[in-house]
């Protein structure tokens, strides 16, 4: 399912973003749905990743943990630009692969184009994003992560099955929820990924 060609074609934070900027100044977005909603739900986390890119540290027991590893790793990623969840996980993802020293290489892809690859990680039966996946140097699946951290994955099940509940409700207190966070339980998981 990896191949070093996937891995070759894949962006970089960097490519991501500008990518991202450039089908903004086209009034565009990524993926197959290119409604007003979803350019604007771009803007919207331009100005997350933004701020996440200035504010996001890694602590000192993160960087001990970071620094252990032993071996290099591929955390490919699917991703769109419109995705609320991607733009308040990515840049912990980011932080993280650029405080490894190279032993972490952070990799995007995006999902629509690679509906294979989605299709063999999907959350509750539908294609959720972001998604981390875990590669060795042999491009072997190590482990998987997201759309969200589990905590949160979990008050969204609850929410999602409330009939009081609008979508644009719960998708308000998905965002309140990593606001209060600051991305503590994000870069909790991630690390842990390191184990494997």
């Amino acid at each position: 399912m990896y191949s070093r060609g996937l891995i070759d074609s894949s962006m970089s934070y960097g490519q991501y973003r500008d990518l991202i900027d450039a089908l903004l100044m086209e009034g565009k977005t990524t993926g197959n749905n290119q409604s007003a909603a979803m350019t604007n739900y771009t803007e919207m986390n331009v100005q997350r990743m933004k701020r996440l890119d200035k504010t996001t540290s890694i602590t000192d027991t993160a960087l001990e943990k970071i620094n252990a590893l032993n071996k290099n790793y591929t955390w490919l990623v699917l991703t769109e630009a419109w995705c609320g969840d991607a733009a308040q996980t990515i840049p912990v993802m980011n932080k993280i692969a650029e405080a490894s020293n190279g032993k972490i290489s952070v990799r995007f892809i995006l999902r629509d184009q690679h509906l294979y690859i989605m299709d063999a990680h999907l959350t509750n039966n539908g294609r959720a994003i972001p998604k981390l996946i875990v590669l060795n140097n042999n491009l072997k699946e190590l482990a998987d992560w997201g759309p969200r951290p589990k905590l949160l994955q979990d008050m969204v099940n609850d929410w999602k099955a409330d009939p009081l509940l609008t979508h644009e409700d719960w998708i308000e207190k998905v965002h309140a929820w990593y606001a209060k966070d600051r991305t503590a339980q994000t870069m909790l998981e991630l690390l842990d990924l390191l184990k494997t």
